[in-house]
């Protein structure tokens, strides 16, 4: 009877689908958003170099962008559970295609500067409604693997967008680039309106009758801060590494991120599983041990092969890590409150691009580009130990 029982539940498992028509739809608009966000990410840097910005302005535009993300994304989170997904989702989504084609017509980089500041709060907005839909529509006991296939559709966006922005930036002048970017944005608009989002929960109350007004999901802090000092990594290596390989002489800056990508598309292949069947404890540590590898490996950076191998190590590892933290931090929170902590989720994750950026800016100047990779190195170290802490007092107790 009992194997009957356990057989039926995993039959029940196996028909619940993951790639229903909505959640089709939540990939490709996720795709098309990260497309044209991608295609900015390695260029961002030349126009402000463009603009006649030094390094430390450099590390600046670009995390701003991210603190302004990080600043919204609690209460956004929160408006997921009372508003609803539907009104961040699109408000989100309007605020990132506007500041988008707006970039080519900034006329100072004080300019460029506060319009990022506005993207990111669109972009903080958007991106935790994204992922906070794509939960609802995944089944919970395939959270994991169906986490991995939606980072996906932003990593196939990641293998196409630096690339392709570094080839149009060279053919057309900055305004015509930023306004394409801001194109997919809109046809990611129209794919959107296609979407069932989930309604709006009943506000919580206290006894005094004033709603609870929570910044962050407790339950998700563990997972959230190990993904702060693994993203703290990301900073460096969109922001500075195209410069960092113009100074040492080294072609194929491009190929890097095709590399990139294309290996975390084939970890999202198994990853997922081995989360849902194992738990993180059967990915964080290998993932992040290959991630440690490759910032030793870019702060030697010797030869294009060695780049490209750093790629490899690094798409590997990140891609592994990243969808199982953020199912661990979804898993661990209560139901009613899933948006908030894919939003303490995504904090985090800004957090550490954010200081990354701008520690990056201030080390690449004071010490050159290679300082930047071996600091990128010790902040991976640390996340190992800190997980090692986290689950032998979990143990314990």
């Amino acid at each position: 009877m009992i194997d009957q029982a356990q057989q039926g539940v995993k039959q029940k498992i196996k028909k619940e689908k993951i790639w229903t028509r909505d959640f089709v739809f939540i990939c490709i608009t996720n795709f098309l958003i990260f497309l044209g966000f991608q295609m900015t990410l390695p260029t961002i840097s030349l126009y402000v170099k463009h603009l006649g910005g030094s390094d430390q302005l450099i590390g600046a535009v670009v995390g701003i962008f991210t603190f302004s993300a990080l600043l919204i994304r609690p209460f956004a989170g929160k408006a997921l559970e009372t508003k609803g997904r539907r009104i961040v989702y699109f408000g989100g989504l309007i605020v990132v295609i506007l500041t988008l084609g707006s970039f080519g017509f900034m006329a100072s980089i004080a300019l460029l500067f506060m319009m990022r500041i506005i993207q990111g709060l669109g972009w903080g907005a958007l991106t935790t409604a994204t992922g906070t839909v794509a939960s609802d529509l995944v089944p919970a006991s395939r959270r994991g693997e169906g986490m991995g296939y939606f980072g996906l559709s932003g990593n196939i966006a990641m293998a196409i967008g630096p690339s392709l922005g570094l080839a149009l930036v060279v053919m057309i002048p900055f305004n015509q680039f930023f306004l394409i970017c801001a194109i997919l944005g809109v046809i990611a608009l129209l794919v959107a309106t296609q979407i069932k989002f989930k309604k709006a929960e009943k506000v919580t109350v206290q006894p005094t009758g004033k709603k609870i007004l929570d910044l962050y999901e407790k339950s998700s802090l563990k997972p959230s801060i190990l993904a702060f000092f693994i993203t703290f990594t990301f900073g460096g290596i969109a922001t500075f590494l195209p410069l960092y390989t113009a100074q040492k002489g080294i072609d194929g800056i491009q190929w890097y991120f095709v590399i990139y990508a294309l290996s975390v598309m084939l970890t999202r292949t198994f990853a997922g599983q081995l989360y849902d069947r194992k738990g993180h404890k059967a990915v964080f540590i290998p993932g992040t041990l290959l991630v440690f590898i490759a910032m030793l490996l870019l702060s030697w950076l010797p030869s294009t092969s060695m780049m490209l191998f750093a790629a490899f190590l690094y798409g590997f590892g990140f891609g592994s890590v990243q969808p199982a933290l953020q199912a661990w931090a979804i898993d661990q929170a209560p139901q009613n409150r899933k948006g908030m902590a894919n939003a303490t989720f995504y904090s985090f994750f800004d957090l550490g691009i954010g200081i990354g950026a701008m520690i990056f800016g201030q080390i690449g100047h004071s010490f050159g580009y290679s300082s930047i990779y071996m600091t990128a190195a010790v902040s991976v170290f640390m996340s190992m130990v800190i997980y090692v802490l986290i689950t032998r007092e979990k143990a314990v107790r």
